[in-house]
C-alpha cells in the first residue's frame, strides 16, 4: 500500500497549482487543518480552527491563500507513506478525511447505467445469482439507456406510465427520472477515512462494490466551494432486498473514503471542472484479479448545482457546511471467479480525477477497520487544549 501513496500518484494533475487544504493528525494535538504545497504540509488551525471555519469564509480559497504559514508538519511524501493502514498510528502525523464538522450526504441514482442496476439489485432481491438473467430481463423492457431522459420532464412522466403497464416500475426509477432526487446521508460528521485508511465491509454482505464519485464541498450557505474525491462503499445484496435497509447498506464504520485533499475553488479549479472530471477507476485483489473502469460526469442526469440546491438550501440548512457524494455511473459487472464481481478483502481501491489527485484505500471488514472513537467532544476538547476552543 505505501508504494501507491506518493506523491506522484496522489496529487492532481497540475501539482500544487490548486488550493489544496487536509487534515492531519499530529500526536499530541489531534487533528488539524492544513495545506499542502511544494515544500510541504503546513498547520493553518491557528486561523481554521476546523474545516467548517473555511467553508465559511466568504471566498474560501482566497481566505487559505492569505493566511502566513504556520508550522511545518512535514513533507509530503513522508506523510502519505504514514498514511497506508498498515502502518499508520497516533504516534505518527498522518491524513485523515478533509470533513470534520460536516454531514457527508450522498445523491443516489444520478446516472442512467447505475440506475438500471439499482433496479436489478431490486428485482433480483439482493441475490447476485439471479443478477444476470434480471439484467436481460429488465433491459428487454426498458432499454439500456435513459440518460436522454429529463428528471421531471414530461416525458419522464410519460416514462413512467408506461414502465407502470410494463410492470417494471421501481422507486430506483422514481428517484432517477422524478422531480425528486434522492439525498440521503452516508457518513455523519467525524466519520469519513482517509487517504490509505482501511475501508469496511460488513462481514454479513456477500456482493458488493466500490462507488467512485465527485464529493461537493458545500459551504453553510449552500455554494459549493471545492470538491474531493469520495468512494460510496455500496453493498448491493443488502440495499437490494429493500430500499428501507439503505443505511444499513450505506452508514458503517470505515464506510465513507474521502480524499486524498479537499481542492477549493480558485481561478484554477471551478464548477466547470467538476461538470467534465473523468472519474477513473482501478481494483486490484491479491488473486492477481485487476478491474478498470471510468465514469465521467458529462453523463449525470441531475447538475451538481441542482443537487447540492436538494442538499442545503431554505429547506435544510447545515450551519458547519456539508459534504455531498454526487453517485456514480460505475456499476460493475466484471465476472470474478465465474460470478459477478465483489469485492475480497485486501483489495487496493483506486479512485482517481486529474484535478483531484487519487484516493487509494484497502478492503477489509467494518470489523476489522479501526473503530470510530474520536468524534466532536474529542475535537473540541483537543481544540480548547490548544487555546483554540
Amino acid at each position: 500500500m505505501q508504494t501507491l501513496l506518493t506523491p506522484e500518484n496522489t496529487l492532481p494533475d497540475d501539482g500544487y497549482a490548486g488550493t489544496l487544504v487536509a487534515r492531519v493528525w499530529r500526536p499530541g494535538l489531534g487533528p488539524s487543518v492544513a495545506v499542502v504545497r511544494a515544500k510541504g504540509v503546513f498547520d493553518i488551525t491557528r486561523n481554521f480552527p476546523t474545516l467548517a471555519d473555511v467553508l465559511a469564509a466568504p471566498d474560501p480559497a482566497a481566505a487559505v491563500r492569505a493566511v502566513t504559514l504556520g508550522e511545518k508538519i512535514g513533507d509530503l511524501d513522508a506523510l502519505l507513506r504514514a498514511s497506508a493502514a498498515d502502518v499508520r498510528s497516533d504516534a505518527a502525523s498522518h491524513f485523515l478525511a478533509p470533513q470534520d464538522l460536516q454531514p457527508v450526504k450522498a445523491a443516489g441514482v444520478t446516472f442512467a447505467a447505475s440506475m438500471l442496476e439499482r433496479v436489478i439489485e431490486e428485482q433480483a432481491k439482493g441475490d447476485p445469482a439471479r443478477a444476470e438473467a434480471v439484467r436481460g430481463a429488465v433491459r428487454e423492457k426498458i432499454g439500456d439507456d435513459l440518460s436522454a431522459v429529463e428528471p421531471g420532464s414530461p416525458a419522464a412522466e410519460a416514462l413512467k406510465l408506461k414502465l407502470i403497464e410494463l410492470g417494471v416500475w421501481s422507486q430506483y426509477l422514481e428517484v432517477g427520472i422524478g422531480p425528486y432526487g434522492e439525498i440521503f446521508t452516508k457518513c455523519p460528521p467525524m466519520a469519513a477515512v482517509g487517504l490509505g485508511a482501511a475501508i469496511g465491509l460488513r462481514p454479513d454482505s456477500q456482493w458488493n462494490n466500490p462507488e467512485p464519485e465527485i464529493v461537493l464541498a458545500l459551504a453553510p450557505d449552500g455554494r459549493i466551494v471545492g470538491a474531493t474525491l469520495g468512494n460510496d462503499v455500496n453493498l448491493r445484496d443488502i440495499e437490494g432486498r429493500s430500499a428501507l435497509l439503505l443505511c444499513r447498506a450505506k452508514d458503517n464504520n470505515a464506510s465513507c473514503a474521502l480524499g486524498p485533499f479537499l481542492r477549493l475553488f480558485d481561478a484554477t479549479f471551478g464548477v466547470d471542472d467538476v461538470r467534465q472530471a473523468v472519474i477513473g477507476l482501478t481494483v486490484t485483489g491479491q488473486d492477481n484479479f485487476r478491474m478498470e473502469g471510468k465514469s465521467s460526469m458529462s453523463q449525470i442526469s441531475r447538475d451538481v448545482e441542482a443537487l447540492a440546491a436538494a442538499t442545503l438550501s431554505a429547506d435544510h440548512q447545515y450551519p458547519d457546511g456539508a459534504f455531498l457524494m454526487c453517485g456514480t455511473m460505475f456499476a460493475p459487472t466484471d465476472l470474478r471467479d465465474g460470478e459477478g464481481f465483489t469485492h475480497k478483502m485486501g483489495d487496493i481501491v483506486e479512485i482517481a480525477a486529474a484535478r483531484l489527485g487519487r484516493l487509494a484505500n484497502q478492503v477489509t471488514t467494518t470489523h476489522a477497520a479501526p473503530p470510530w472513537t474520536f468524534g466532536a467532544r474529542a475535537l473540541i476538547r483537543s481544540l480548547a487544549a490548544r487555546g483554540l476552543g
